[in-house]
């Protein structure tokens, strides 16, 4: 597992399929989602759903607070322009945490 949190975004196109795919270092503790960047991007690409998937290094999955706040930003102003995110994915530990699952999304 890397030392460092990175989020992951995948584009996802009206058929289904996958257009790109963005990488975002962060540190050993955080990695930000950078909300201008992703839509920026979302829009150029006609994106019409979105995953995001990120690691916690330390070995727990449970989404932290600010994971909450931000992906729940990041859907509210993904759905105002027609684009679902379908998921975000924490990975740790040899665990993964879905917020579709969770109930967050």
């Amino acid at each position: 597992m890397a030392d460092v949190e990175t989020l992951r975004v995948i584009h996802i196109d009206a058929a289904g399929g996958v257009i790109a795919v963005e990488d975002y270092p962060g540190n050993a503790s955080a990695v930000a989602l950078p909300l201008r960047r992703v839509i920026g991007d979302a829009l150029r690409l006609d994106t019409r759903g979105l995953i995001l998937s990120h690691n916690h290094p330390g070995g727990d999955p449970q989404p932290s607070a600010a994971d909450r706040a931000a992906t729940s930003l990041l859907a509210r102003v993904a759905a105002a322009l027609g684009i679902r995110v379908h998921d975000h994915l924490i990975r740790g530990g040899g665990r993964c945490v879905s917020f579709r699952q969770l109930g967050l999304l």
